[in-house]
């Protein structure tokens, strides 16, 4: 697998919109880069989403990505 800097690049690259980074406890966050309106939170939209490795923040990137999708 590639570093960490090769796979936030791609993530980003793939979900545009979105700013990746990894904790000292290797948990993995995507935040979005713009705001979102009061509709769009409590429609289940998030402005930040966590997951313990790289395939499950793609995982819930797609969700957010799908949700664009449905209402756009």
């Amino acid at each position: 697998m590639g570093d960490f800097e090769d796979l936030k690049a791609a993530i980003e690259s793939e979900f545009p919109g979105w700013l990746v980074w990894r904790s000292d406890a290797g948990r993995w966050y995507a935040t979005r880069s713009g705001d979102l309106t009061d509709a769009q939170l409590q429609a289940g939209y998030a402005m930040t989403v966590a997951a313990d490795d790289e395939p499950g923040l793609r995982e819930l990137l797609r969700e957010q990505a799908g949700r664009d999708a449905g209402n756009g």
